[in-house]
This record gives structure tokens, sequence and C-alpha cells, in this order.
């Protein structure tokens, strides 16, 4: 997106965070967009104006508070797949096809299609494309 701002454009961001990963990121874009002509709006706040030393103090509390949020969450998702993984709860999609099926479906391709493959097992083309391929290694 900023390599595509031109002057006079008003990006509009929902959260803070989404200028930067953390909060430096977030102190240098705004200022950079603010040299180009570019005024940015944060729903929550309004339109940022790096005036006033004021602004500039509030602006970085706010950064911070954002990528504070930022780690938490990160943090807490991994909390959560470690807790799932020790559970042993499995963290992929359901294999849309069982052992036997994926068995019969490598002997079947010399003779089917991987379209027919698909409409006889009722799956995707890409999913008998991976079997296939899964069997090849």
């Amino acid at each position: 997106m900023l390599g595509q701002m031109r002057r006079g454009e008003t990006p509009v961001v929902s959260k803070l965070d989404r200028l930067g990963a953390n909060a430096h990121d977030i102190m240098a874009t705004i200022p950079m967009l603010a040299r180009g002509g570019i005024a940015v709006v944060v729903l929550p706040l309004g339109n940022l104006d790096l005036g006033s030393p004021a602004d500039k103090l509030m602006l970085s509390m706010l950064a911070a508070v954002a990528e504070l949020e930022r780690n938490v969450l990160i943090e807490r998702t991994q909390a959560g797949l470690a807790r799932a993984k020790s559970e042993g709860k499995t963290l992929l999609r359901p294999l849309k096809t069982n052992s036997i099926q994926r068995t019969d479906i490598v002997k079947k391709r010399s003779q089917e299609t991987v379209s027919s493959l698909a409409r006889l097992y009722s799956v995707s083309l890409a999913t008998i494309l991976g079997i296939l391929r899964t069997a090849d290694h």
C-alpha cells in the first residue's frame, strides 16, 4: 500500500496496529506518510496530526499498546496450540479420505482420470492430486 500512495490521499485503517508490525514501525510509517503529503485516518482516533508534542506522545503510547496487544495475542495462540498438541489433538483439517480409499485411488490411477477419481470419491481434484503426489514419494 505504501508504495501506491500519492500526495493528497488518505488511507483509512481500522486499527493502529495495521500500520506496522510494532511500535517502531508505526512511529516510522506515519511521519513518512506525512512527509509525502498523506494524512492517515485510524477509525477510532480520526486524523493523526504529528504537529504537536502531545499528539506525538499520544501516538507513541497507542502504538506501544497496539504492539502489546499483538504480542499477547501471539502468546495466547501459541499457548493454545501447545496445549492442544500436548493433549494429542490433531491441528490439521480432517482428511477427506481414509487409508483404504487412498490406496484404492493410487491403484485405480492407471485406469481412471484424475477427474473421474475425484467424482468417484466425491473429493476435489486437488485432493486426488495430493494423494497421488504423496504416493509418489
